[in-house]
Protein backbone atom coordinates (compact mmCIF):
# COMPACT_ATOMS: atom_id res chain seq x y z
CA UNK A 1 0.00 0.00 0.00
CA UNK A 2 1.54 3.07 -1.07
CA UNK A 3 1.08 6.76 1.06
CA UNK A 4 -1.33 7.93 -1.61
CA UNK A 5 -3.78 4.71 -0.61
CA UNK A 6 -2.91 5.18 3.10
CA UNK A 7 -4.00 8.84 2.73
CA UNK A 8 -7.16 8.57 1.36
CA UNK A 9 -8.18 5.38 3.69
CA UNK A 10 -7.31 7.53 6.97
CA UNK A 11 -9.78 10.22 4.59
CA UNK A 12 -12.55 7.94 4.45
CA UNK A 13 -12.01 4.96 7.57
CA UNK A 14 -13.59 1.50 7.64
CA UNK A 15 -16.73 2.91 6.61
CA UNK A 16 -15.35 4.54 3.33
CA UNK A 17 -17.62 8.02 4.38
CA UNK A 18 -16.24 11.48 5.09
CA UNK A 19 -17.07 14.38 7.01
CA UNK A 20 -15.08 17.34 5.45
CA UNK A 21 -15.91 21.23 7.23
CA UNK A 22 -14.33 23.75 4.46
CA UNK A 23 -13.45 27.13 5.41
CA UNK A 24 -11.49 28.38 2.31
CA UNK A 25 -14.39 30.80 1.53
CA UNK A 26 -12.26 33.87 1.93
CA UNK A 27 -10.29 32.65 -0.83
CA UNK A 28 -12.56 34.41 -3.22
CA UNK A 29 -15.38 36.12 -0.59
CA UNK A 30 -12.81 37.47 1.41
CA UNK A 31 -14.18 37.90 5.10
CA UNK A 32 -17.53 36.11 5.61
CA UNK A 33 -20.15 36.11 8.88
CA UNK A 34 -18.68 33.58 11.26
CA UNK A 35 -15.16 33.01 9.42
CA UNK A 36 -13.61 36.71 9.83
CA UNK A 37 -11.38 35.36 11.93
CA UNK A 38 -10.18 32.17 10.84
CA UNK A 39 -8.19 30.67 13.42
CA UNK A 40 -11.03 31.49 15.72
CA UNK A 41 -12.96 29.42 12.93
CA UNK A 42 -11.08 26.94 13.22
CA UNK A 43 -11.48 26.53 16.86
CA UNK A 44 -14.92 25.96 16.48
CA UNK A 45 -14.07 22.12 14.64
CA UNK A 46 -15.33 19.46 16.54
CA UNK A 47 -12.25 17.30 16.14
CA UNK A 48 -14.52 14.16 15.52
CA UNK A 49 -14.74 15.58 11.88
CA UNK A 50 -12.23 13.93 9.28
CA UNK A 51 -11.19 16.45 7.43
CA UNK A 52 -10.78 19.80 6.80
CA UNK A 53 -10.43 22.13 3.74
CA UNK A 54 -8.89 25.52 3.70
CA UNK A 55 -6.52 27.90 1.63
CA UNK A 56 -3.00 27.29 1.80
CA UNK A 57 -1.93 30.80 3.15
CA UNK A 58 -4.59 29.53 5.72
CA UNK A 59 -2.46 26.43 7.06
CA UNK A 60 -0.42 27.40 9.14
CA UNK A 61 -2.66 30.25 10.87
CA UNK A 62 -4.87 27.60 11.74
CA UNK A 63 -2.64 24.84 12.88
CA UNK A 64 -4.41 24.37 16.54
CA UNK A 65 -7.16 22.15 14.51
CA UNK A 66 -4.53 19.82 13.10
CA UNK A 67 -2.35 19.71 16.56
CA UNK A 68 -3.85 16.51 18.52
CA UNK A 69 -2.81 13.30 17.70
CA UNK A 70 -6.45 12.39 16.26
CA UNK A 71 -6.56 15.25 14.55
CA UNK A 72 -8.42 15.96 10.94
CA UNK A 73 -7.09 15.70 7.75
CA UNK A 74 -5.78 18.57 6.22
CA UNK A 75 -6.98 19.01 2.27
CA UNK A 76 -5.50 22.28 0.73
CA UNK A 77 -6.97 24.16 -2.54
CA UNK A 78 -4.14 24.17 -4.56
CA UNK A 79 -6.43 26.44 -7.91
CA UNK A 80 -8.19 29.80 -7.93
CA UNK A 81 -11.35 30.03 -10.05
CA UNK A 82 -13.14 33.31 -11.11
CA UNK A 83 -16.43 31.01 -11.52
CA UNK A 84 -16.24 31.42 -7.23
CA UNK A 85 -16.12 35.17 -7.23
CA UNK A 86 -19.78 35.85 -6.98
CA UNK A 87 -19.50 39.12 -5.86
CA UNK A 88 -17.67 40.28 -8.44
CA UNK A 89 -19.91 38.92 -10.83
CA UNK A 90 -17.30 36.70 -12.29
CA UNK A 91 -18.82 34.11 -14.79
CA UNK A 92 -16.03 32.80 -17.47
CA UNK A 93 -14.66 30.48 -15.29
CA UNK A 94 -10.55 31.27 -15.55
CA UNK A 95 -8.29 28.83 -13.13
CA UNK A 96 -5.03 29.71 -12.23
CA UNK A 97 -2.35 27.91 -10.62
CA UNK A 98 -2.59 29.20 -6.58
CA UNK A 99 0.00 27.05 -4.70
CA UNK A 100 2.11 24.27 -5.92
CA UNK A 101 2.29 20.86 -4.63
CA UNK A 102 5.56 20.57 -3.43
CA UNK A 103 4.65 24.32 -1.34
CA UNK A 104 1.08 22.66 -0.01
CA UNK A 105 3.19 19.79 1.07
CA UNK A 106 5.67 22.10 3.30
CA UNK A 107 2.70 23.84 4.70
CA UNK A 108 1.18 20.18 6.17
CA UNK A 109 -1.40 19.62 3.32
CA UNK A 110 -2.48 15.89 3.37
CA UNK A 111 -4.65 15.79 0.73
CA UNK A 112 -4.75 18.64 -1.98
CA UNK A 113 -7.98 19.57 -3.99
CA UNK A 114 -8.20 20.53 -7.40
CA UNK A 115 -11.15 22.50 -8.80
CA UNK A 116 -12.48 22.17 -13.04
CA UNK A 117 -14.88 23.84 -14.56
CA UNK A 118 -15.62 23.01 -18.23
CA UNK A 119 -18.51 24.50 -20.79
CA UNK A 120 -17.54 28.06 -20.23
CA UNK A 121 -18.35 29.18 -23.63
CA UNK A 122 -14.76 29.00 -24.93
CA UNK A 123 -13.27 25.59 -25.67
CA UNK A 124 -9.42 27.03 -25.03
CA UNK A 125 -10.42 27.58 -22.25
CA UNK A 126 -12.20 24.76 -21.08
CA UNK A 127 -8.47 23.23 -22.51
CA UNK A 128 -6.72 25.37 -20.03
CA UNK A 129 -8.50 24.45 -17.42
CA UNK A 130 -7.79 20.84 -18.06
CA UNK A 131 -4.58 21.26 -18.59
CA UNK A 132 -4.15 22.85 -15.19
CA UNK A 133 -6.03 20.46 -13.15
CA UNK A 134 -4.13 17.76 -14.90
CA UNK A 135 -0.95 18.63 -14.47
CA UNK A 136 -1.52 19.53 -10.53
CA UNK A 137 -2.90 16.33 -10.41
CA UNK A 138 -0.49 14.73 -11.77
CA UNK A 139 2.03 16.23 -9.24
CA UNK A 140 -0.06 15.23 -6.32
CA UNK A 141 -0.02 11.76 -7.54
CA UNK A 142 3.69 11.71 -8.66
CA UNK A 143 4.05 12.42 -4.40
CA UNK A 144 1.71 10.15 -3.18
CA UNK A 145 -1.23 12.73 -2.61
CA UNK A 146 -4.46 11.65 -3.17
CA UNK A 147 -6.48 14.74 -5.39
CA UNK A 148 -10.35 15.11 -4.45
CA UNK A 149 -11.53 16.50 -7.88
CA UNK A 150 -14.30 19.29 -7.48
CA UNK A 151 -16.26 19.58 -10.28
CA UNK A 152 -18.13 23.03 -10.38
CA UNK A 153 -20.60 24.00 -12.68
CA UNK A 154 -20.37 27.48 -14.62
CA UNK A 155 -23.37 29.48 -14.23
CA UNK A 156 -24.98 26.77 -11.75
CA UNK A 157 -27.37 29.64 -10.67
CA UNK A 158 -29.19 30.04 -13.49
CA UNK A 159 -29.35 26.41 -14.62
CA UNK A 160 -32.56 24.52 -14.54
CA UNK A 161 -32.66 21.53 -12.33
CA UNK A 162 -32.26 18.87 -15.28
CA UNK A 163 -29.86 20.80 -16.79
CA UNK A 164 -27.21 21.33 -13.49
CA UNK A 165 -28.19 17.36 -13.33
CA UNK A 166 -26.58 16.92 -16.69
CA UNK A 167 -23.50 18.76 -16.06
CA UNK A 168 -22.63 17.60 -12.83
CA UNK A 169 -23.08 14.13 -14.11
CA UNK A 170 -21.02 14.86 -17.10
CA UNK A 171 -18.35 16.95 -15.50
CA UNK A 172 -17.99 13.98 -12.44
CA UNK A 173 -17.36 11.64 -14.56
CA UNK A 174 -14.55 13.81 -16.32
CA UNK A 175 -12.68 14.69 -13.54
CA UNK A 176 -12.68 10.89 -12.60
CA UNK A 177 -11.32 10.51 -16.20
CA UNK A 178 -8.83 12.89 -15.64
CA UNK A 179 -7.58 11.05 -12.26
CA UNK A 180 -9.01 12.42 -9.28
CA UNK A 181 -9.24 10.10 -6.51
CA UNK A 182 -12.41 11.45 -5.01
CA UNK A 183 -15.36 13.94 -6.79
CA UNK A 184 -16.41 16.97 -4.81
CA UNK A 185 -19.79 18.19 -6.44
CA UNK A 186 -23.11 19.24 -6.48
CA UNK A 187 -26.45 17.67 -5.15
CA UNK A 188 -28.61 17.38 -8.05
CA UNK A 189 -31.83 15.64 -8.30
CA UNK A 190 -31.18 12.49 -9.85
CA UNK A 191 -27.59 11.93 -7.67
CA UNK A 192 -27.69 8.26 -7.72
CA UNK A 193 -26.97 8.71 -11.10
CA UNK A 194 -23.57 10.85 -10.91
CA UNK A 195 -22.65 8.71 -8.11
CA UNK A 196 -23.18 5.45 -10.24
CA UNK A 197 -21.26 7.00 -13.14
CA UNK A 198 -17.82 8.01 -11.20
CA UNK A 199 -15.61 4.90 -10.40
CA UNK A 200 -14.35 7.16 -7.07
CA UNK A 201 -16.07 8.07 -3.99
CA UNK A 202 -18.50 11.43 -4.05
CA UNK A 203 -18.88 13.58 -2.25
CA UNK A 204 -21.81 15.74 -1.61
CA UNK A 205 -21.38 19.65 -1.34
CA UNK A 206 -23.30 21.65 1.35
CA UNK A 207 -23.75 25.02 -0.81
CA UNK A 208 -25.62 28.31 -0.39
CA UNK A 209 -26.48 28.41 3.35
CA UNK A 210 -30.24 26.74 3.87
CA UNK A 211 -32.34 28.26 6.49
CA UNK A 212 -32.48 25.93 8.95
CA UNK A 213 -29.83 23.19 10.73
CA UNK A 214 -32.60 20.46 9.98
CA UNK A 215 -32.53 20.94 6.30
CA UNK A 216 -28.88 21.16 5.80
CA UNK A 217 -28.80 17.38 8.25
CA UNK A 218 -31.60 16.12 5.72
CA UNK A 219 -29.12 17.56 3.01
CA UNK A 220 -26.74 15.27 4.05
CA UNK A 221 -28.78 12.09 4.34
CA UNK A 222 -30.22 12.49 0.78
CA UNK A 223 -26.77 12.44 -0.31
CA UNK A 224 -25.79 9.57 1.67
CA UNK A 225 -28.80 7.60 0.35
CA UNK A 226 -28.00 8.52 -3.18
CA UNK A 227 -24.60 6.78 -2.76
CA UNK A 228 -22.50 9.69 -1.79
CA UNK A 229 -19.74 8.33 0.47
CA UNK A 230 -19.38 11.54 2.47
CA UNK A 231 -20.25 15.52 2.23
CA UNK A 232 -18.34 18.65 2.26
CA UNK A 233 -20.04 21.55 4.46
CA UNK A 234 -18.81 24.96 5.07
CA UNK A 235 -21.40 27.85 5.86
CA UNK A 236 -24.28 25.35 6.76
CA UNK A 237 -21.59 23.74 9.08
CA UNK A 238 -19.56 27.28 10.29
CA UNK A 239 -22.67 29.75 10.39
CA UNK A 240 -24.63 27.85 12.57
CA UNK A 241 -25.34 29.22 16.73
CA UNK A 242 -23.20 25.67 17.58
CA UNK A 243 -20.83 24.77 15.08
CA UNK A 244 -19.41 22.52 17.25
CA UNK A 245 -22.43 20.54 17.93
CA UNK A 246 -23.85 20.68 14.82
CA UNK A 247 -20.60 19.18 13.21
CA UNK A 248 -21.07 16.08 15.86
CA UNK A 249 -24.55 15.45 14.74
CA UNK A 250 -23.89 15.83 10.71
CA UNK A 251 -20.98 13.29 11.66
CA UNK A 252 -23.71 11.12 13.44
CA UNK A 253 -25.95 11.31 9.62
CA UNK A 254 -23.05 10.54 7.12
CA UNK A 255 -21.39 7.92 9.39
CA UNK A 256 -23.99 6.23 11.43
CA UNK A 257 -27.41 6.66 8.96
CA UNK A 258 -28.31 8.77 11.69
CA UNK A 259 -32.12 10.20 11.80
CA UNK A 260 -32.16 13.88 10.97
CA UNK A 261 -34.83 14.91 13.70
CA UNK A 262 -33.78 12.52 15.80
CA UNK A 263 -30.07 13.72 16.19
CA UNK A 264 -31.25 17.63 15.96
CA UNK A 265 -33.04 16.79 19.26
CA UNK A 266 -30.19 14.93 21.23
CA UNK A 267 -27.73 17.74 20.36
CA UNK A 268 -30.17 20.54 21.27
CA UNK A 269 -30.07 22.50 17.75
CA UNK A 270 -32.74 24.19 16.58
Amino acid sequence: MDGREIRLRRLFGSQNRAVIIAIDHGLFDGPIPAMEDLPKTAAKINPEVDAVLLAPGMLRRCFSVFSDHRRPIAVVRLNWNTVYCFAWNYRQAYSAYSCSVEEALREGMDVALVSLTLQTGDEERDARNVEIFAKLTNDAHRLGIPVIGEYFPTGHLDMSADDLHQNVKTGSRIVAELGADAIKTFYTRKFAEVTNSCPVPVLGLGAEKLPTQLAALKLAQAEIKAGACGVVFGRNAIQVPNPHAFQAALCQVVHHDAKPEKILAKFNLK
